[in-house]
């Protein structure tokens, strides 16, 4: 029996290894040896247990000496010892012994030069087909030649006592970047192991000058190249204001900005679900078929046909497929440095302009801030949204210190000359609450203006709480809106909930080790 080398890691005597299956024969053993059943679409569907989202608690980075010094330590790189790493890795290679195990060679990264060989080890069927769907899929020459720079073992059946090991739970996902292994310990949730290698990609890509994004990229299909990029936390509008019909799409989640262009670092997509409609997103709705694989959707037993609404599970449904399941995608998934960068953001308060062009030291602050904003809460005397921020609209998978990110992307955006914008999608007219979600049409007509170039060649005007350039007028959007106190009734209110944002954003940044520039270009407290 080939073993492919897995001895190496402790796992000895298997049952029986295979590498590099088909999504037929990946869906029929997952249908033979896990509680997994086949949707009516052909998709395959699995229910994760009680990780049904990542868990950032039980994520770690092993403390190394090459390491400490490098890694931007926080609340969200948390460090790990060795020694309880050890005992891990220990105990995943003894439970993995003598049972079936499976194996995807691929790579992350589509442009060749800076792609990394990544070998997953799964216990799992399904979670193999979700890496075969995620990973960029080598082809018979490359599988033929393949080395692997990392390896990920996931064992989400392997429950780990807290005291003994030194996690937080029963789950963990160890970072150990100098050894170049990855594990995810008892969670059946597959986005850890996607965003476990996007991790490791923004640990190594800024070594060889290249910038690792959370976001979507996308393509004119006329030919000329004109790539854009879309930055946005959930809720924002990312996945929908990408998925562009005129527009190839390079990759949904995922890219590295390099000195020859922008490249998708996946080979797939991990879509939402949730309230998921043949209508609104025709693209991903198409995609749920043979060769996907879904989490968590709740279906008729009988007619196994999804309830999209259904949230009983989790409100975190996803499906996985290969991105050549998406009709207007780009193949290779590589794109040429982006003319326009845009930066989404929900803003319940309602007092960000639906449209502001940014300058690069207001991108590098805007970027590192990673903003949005949660409705108002539920709690007695909350009444005002609630200020969120995800650094580099990534937080969990940005290993190294902000100021690394922030200075690349200040880097690129001039040396490239790309027009960079931060788009208000949330709340015009008073706060959640009181005004009214932008409209979707006219959040559409300035993305649009955006990237055919019209809306860098309009008059600008500066707003003063914020600091940021406002158009007084944007092709197809009525200009009254484009200054948001105009539209509000009360204007005092305005002005308050505009200054206690402009706060909540000076007060964000002091946590950073930024230049005073970049400091300066935020709005002031």
């Amino acid at each position: 029996m080939q073993t492919y080398g897995i001895e190496k890691h402790g796992i000895l005597n298997p049952k029986k290894v295979e590498r590099n299956l088909s999504p037929a024969v990946l869906t029929e053993e997952a249908l033979g040896t896990e509680p997994a059943r086949l949707m009516n679409t052909g998709a395959l569907l699995v229910e994760t247990g009680a990780y049904t989202g990542r868990s950032p608690k039980d994520r770690f980075i092993v403390d190394e000496p090459q390491v400490t010094n490098v890694i931007g330590w926080g609340s969200e790189n948390k460090k790990f010892p060795v020694d309880k790493f050890e005992l891990i890795y220990k105990k995943v290679g003894e439970y993995l012994s003598g049972k079936n195990v499976y194996i995807f060679d691929g790579f992350a990264g589509a442009d060749p030069k800076y792609r990394v060989g990544v070998r997953v080890i799964n216990e799992l069927a399904s979670e193999n087909l979700f890496m075969n769907n995620m990973l960029i899929r080598p082809d018979e020459t490359e599988l033929k030649k393949f080395k692997e720079d990392y390896t990920l073992i996931a064992v989400p059946g392997l429950k780990l006592d807290a005291a003994e090991c030194g996690t937080h739970s029963e789950a963990a996902i160890l970072l150990c970047l100098t050894k170049k292994i990855i594990l995810v310990v008892g969670s059946q949730y597959a986005g850890e192991m996607k965003k476990s290698v996007f991790s490791l990609m923004n640990y190594l890509l800024p070594q060889k000058g290249v910038l690792g994004m959370h976001c979507s990229a996308n393509m004119a299909l006329d030919g000329s190249g004109d790539t854009a990029l879309f930055f946005g936390l959930s809720g924002t509008g990312k996945t929908t204001l990408s998925a562009d019909p005129k527009r190839g799409l390079i990759g949904d989640d995922e890219h590295g900005w390099s000195d020859d262009g922008i490249f998708n670092i996946e080979g797939g997509c991990y879509a939402k679900c949730i309230d998921l409609s043949k209508e609104h997103e025709p693209e991903i709705y198409g995609a749920i078929k043979f060769g996907a694989l879904v989490e968590n959707v709740v279906v008729d037993p009988e007619k196994r046909t999804p309830d999209y609404a259904d949230r009983s599970l989790t409100e975190n449904t996803r499906v996985s497929y290969p991105i050549n399941f998406i009709p207007n995608k780009v193949e290779p998934s590589v794109g040429k440095h982006p003319k326009t960068v845009i930066f989404l953001t929900a803003d319940a308060f309602g007092v960000l302009p639906p449209v502001s062009k940014l300058t690069k030291e207001q991108a590098m602050f805007y970027f590192v801030s990673g903003y949005t904003s949660k409705v108002a809460g539920t709690e007695r005397g909350i009444t005002d949204p609630v200020s969120t921020f995800s650094t580099c609209f990534g937080a969990p998978f940005m290993p190294l210190p902000s100021s690394v990110y922030a200075k690349l992307l200040g880097e690129k955006i001039e040396k490239h000359g790309s027009d960079v914008y931060l788009i208000n999608t949330g709340w015009t007219g008073g706060a959640y609450g009181v005004g009214k979600r932008m409209s979707l049409p006219a959040t559409r007509a300035i993305v649009t203006a955006a990237l055919d170039g019209s809306l860098a060649k309009v008059e600008y005007e500066t707003e003063p709480f914020f600091g940021l350039a406002i158009p007084k007028t944007c092709p197809n959007v009525e200009s009254n809106i484009l200054n948001p106190k105009n539209v509000w009734k009360d204007k005092k209110e305005y002005d308050r909930l505009a200054k206690k944002l402009a706060s909540d954003f000076a007060e964000n940044i002091k946590k950073y080790d930024l230049d005073a520039n970049i400091v300066a270009a935020g709005p002031k407290a």
